[in-house]
């Protein structure tokens, strides 16, 4: 009899964490064509994640309202586990536990706002951030206890989550993610002596815009400087944060809202900027700070755990306080002024087991 690998992750449909979903599926496709494995994936469509030599349970109801969700993790799932039974690993890839019956069990744990330290204005641009902050750490503590293992991203996320819910670190293992490298395309620059930023991020009120903009305010209206242009991917118009970035920020010369890019356009930016601004004030991982590490460039960088973690074996690096307008504002005035003296390389750590370099590693840690 075939040993059952059950995935579920009902509630990915985008983005970063639908490639995780992807990429996972994928390798498993292959691990039940060359060995003895079932593998049955509970999915939203299975249009966004079709493999072959998989079973798939399509629901879209889960994603309707909160309340759904809920039941179908805590209810609907023991159900179908039962019916499924014996299922040799339950691996859910979105954060919460469902109440399931199987010899192993797992959790792949993307969402870090759990140590958000939300603010009233989320309340006010993005109640559901908000929302997400107060009450992600108890739908991560409904039967966390109950899992083998723990998937994590980063060395800080895993001690956090150990400390927070009491749970063994030797049963959290880091996964880092396998992304793409970015083309490097190269492009004639103008000789401009316009210093040029670029801030690559989503319109989203943790993604803390606003002192991006406050210290380019600072620097073109206290201390004058022009030579300068920073890139925010943003247009303005896509939510009532980006509305109120632009309506109080966008007629600043030398702040671009340049909107959505996609990954080839967005090549083309890094290659022309001379430093990365990323201000966010919580991440998984920060994928931007990977992809413009490959050039070698400086970068400013929220002093928060992740860009640590994600910036490890940057040569030109300074951290500001993503809260201290006047930090953010001197240390990009060094950089116009070709003063460098802020960045530092970021030493490489070497990460404590277990630790997973990919699905395969993965999977036999899990599988063991």
């Amino acid at each position: 009899m075939k040993k059952i690998i059950v995935i579920s992750a009902v509630n990915l449909v985008e983005a970063g964490t639908l490639a995780i979903l992807r990429n996972c599926l994928e390798y498993l496709s292959k691990l039940a064509k060359e060995q003895e494995y079932r593998i049955v994936a509970i999915v939203y469509k299975k249009e966004l994640v079709d493999f072959p030599n998989i079973e798939y349970i399509e629901t879209q109801w889960p994603k309707k309202r909160w309340v759904n969700r809920l039941w179908y993790e805590y209810i609907t799932m023991k159900k179908i586990s039962r019916e499924l039974t014996p299922v040799e690993l339950w691996f859910s890839l979105h954060d919460t536990t469902p109440s399931v019956i199987a010899r192993k069990r797992a959790v792949y744990c993307h969402n870090s706002f759990s140590f958000y330290k939300w603010k009233l204005h989320d309340l006010f641009f993005a109640p559901k951030i908000a929302l997400f902050a107060i009450f992600t750490k108890y739908i991560y503590k409904t039967n966390i206890h109950k899992n083998n293992y723990l998937v994590v991203q980063q060395e800080w996320f895993r001690q956090a989550m150990s400390k927070m819910f009491n749970f063994n670190p030797k049963q959290i293992i880091i996964a880092p993610p396998n992304f793409e490298r970015s083309e490097i395309i190269s492009l004639k620059m103008d000789g401009s002596e316009v210093y040029t930023f670029i801030y690559a991020a989503s319109p989203n009120s943790h993604k803390n815009f606003e002192i991006i903009c406050k210290a380019v305010d600072v620097l073109e209206n206290q201390y004058n400087i022009k030579n300068f242009k920073v890139y925010v991917t943003i247009k303005g118009d896509e939510n009532k944060y980006a509305r109120w970035l632009y309506e109080k920020w966008g007629k600043l010369g030398c702040l671009d809202f340049i909107g959505f890019v996609d990954k080839k356009e967005l090549s083309i930016y890094y290659t022309k900027s001379n430093c990365l601004v990323f201000s966010s004030k919580v991440e998984t991982w920060g994928l931007p700070i990977s992809e413009f590490l490959e050039y070698n460039k400086p970068m400013l960088l929220a002093d928060l755990p992740y860009a640590h973690e994600t910036s490890m074996g940057g040569k030109h690096v300074a951290f500001f306080n993503p809260d201290d307008i006047k930090d953010l504002s001197k240390k990009m005035m060094n950089l116009i002024q070709n003063n460098f003296s802020d960045m530092q390389p970021v030493p490489k750590k070497e990460l404590t087991e277990p630790v997973a370099s990919g699905w395969d590693d993965l999977f036999k840690i899990l599988l063991k």
